[in-house]
């Protein structure tokens, strides 16, 4: 593996430059870090960040999802009939 594609390979698989996923992954972790010292100050003080960690984990996990590529779905083989139709296999 070259040094280029080493930088270059995650990043083409989730259709991202070099640049756009640096970006992205240090909003997400930044997000996560912030996110995690408000869950620890909630756990001294409960009264504290009652919902900042499931919040951030929601809005996180939404734009993770929305920003995987679409994978092309897989046709489906049709069922042979005779297969469909016998009572001793189970559907």
């Amino acid at each position: 593996m070259t040094l280029i594609r080493a930088f270059t390979e995650h990043p083409a698989s989730v259709g991202e430059t070099y640049a756009e996923h640096l970006v992205n992954a240090v909003c997400f972790g930044t997000r996560m870090m912030l996110a995690g010292i408000a869950c620890l100050v909630h756990g001294v003080l409960p009264f504290l960040f009652v919902r900042t960690g499931s919040r951030a984990i929601t809005e996180l996990n939404g734009r993770l999802i929305a920003r995987q590529p679409v994978q092309p779905v897989q046709p489906v083989r049709p069922v042979r009939q005779d297969v469909a139709s016998d009572p001793r296999l189970p559907l």
